[in-house]
C-alpha cells in the first residue's frame, strides 16, 4: 500500500516508522529539509515542500497513493491537504489528524476526510474503557460523522454469556467487526460464544447507538 503522510513531527514520523515495518511505501512531506535526514526513519521517501500547495502534490504523483494521512499539528493544514486529496487527485482514503477538538466538526466529507483522528477523544475513551466496562465506548468516527467504531468490555455478569453472537438480536446498521479475547483478536461468527472480559468492537451509526447500549446491558439475575 502506498501511503502519503504531511507532516514530520513527532506524529507523522511515528506513524511512518509503523508502516514501513509493516512494508508499505511511505512519502513524508514536510517543509524542513533537515527532516529528511533522520537516520531512524529508513527506507521512507521524502519530498521537502508544503503539502498544502498544489504543485507540491503534483510532484509526489498523489494519483498514485492509496492513502493520505494528514498529521500535522496545524487542522488547517490537514483540513486543506485531506480536501485536496479527494477532490484534485481521486485518494481513496484520506486520515486527518485532529489537533484542537473545537475543530472537530469540520473533519468530514465535506473536507475530503474520512477517518478524523482526536488524541483527545481517543484518550478520554482509553479512559472509559479503563473505568466502564460494560458501557459501550466510541473510538473513532468515520464517514462524516455518521458511522462510529465502538468498543464494549463484557462485565462478568452480564445475561450475553453463553449466547453465540447469532443468537443476539443486534440493532440494525450494527456490524461486529472483532473480537478481542485474551489479548488476541479474531473475526467473529454467528457461532462464537460470547464470554466475560471479552473485547467486542462494533460500527454502528449514531442512531443505532441507544438500542446497542441496551442489548448490551442486561445482566445475569
Amino acid at each position: 500500500m502506498k501511503v502519503m503522510i504531511a507532516g514530520a513531527g513527532s506524529v507523522g514520523t511515528s506513524i511512518a516508522r509503523e508502516l514501513v515495518l509493516n512494508s508499505h511505501e511511505v512519502l513524508v512531506v514536510d517543509q524542513k529539509a533537515e527532516m529528511a535526514e533522520r537516520a531512524d526513519l529508513d527506507n521512507v521517501q521524502w519530498l521537502i515542500g508544503d503539502a498544502c500547495e498544489l504543485a507540491v502534490l503534483q510532484r509526489a504523483k498523489l494519483e498514485e497513493f492509496d492513502v493520505v494521512v494528514s498529521a500535522t499539528g496545524d487542522d488547517k493544514v490537514n483540513l486543506v491537504v485531506s480536501l485536496l486529496a479527494k477532490s484534485e487527485f481521486g485518494v481513496r482514503r484520506t486520515v486527518g489528524r485532529v489537533n484542537h477538538p473545537k475543530n472537530e466538526w469540520m473533519f468530514d466529507d465535506a473536507w475530503g476526510v474520512d477517518v478524523a483522528v482526536s488524541t483527545p477523544r481517543l484518550m478520554t475513551a482509553l479512559v472509559e474503557e479503563a473505568v466502564e466496562v460494560g458501557d459501550l465506548v466510541r473510538l473513532l468516527t468515520l464517514k462524516s460523522g455518521e458511522v462510529h467504531m465502538a468498543e464494549f468490555t463484557v462485565p462478568h455478569d452480564s445475561e450475553l454469556i453463553g449466547r453465540t453472537l447469532g443468537r443476539v438480536t443486534w440493532p440494525h446498521d450494527t456490524t461486529i467487526v472483532a473480537i478481542v479475547r485474551d489479548k488476541a483478536p479474531f473475526p467473529p461468527s454467528d457461532d462464537d460464544v460470547i464470554e466475560g472480559g471479552d473485547e467486542i468492537f462494533f460500527i454502528t451509526t449514531p442512531e443505532a447507538e441507544a438500542s446497542l447500549r441496551t442489548t448490551l446491558r442486561g445482566k445475569k439475575r
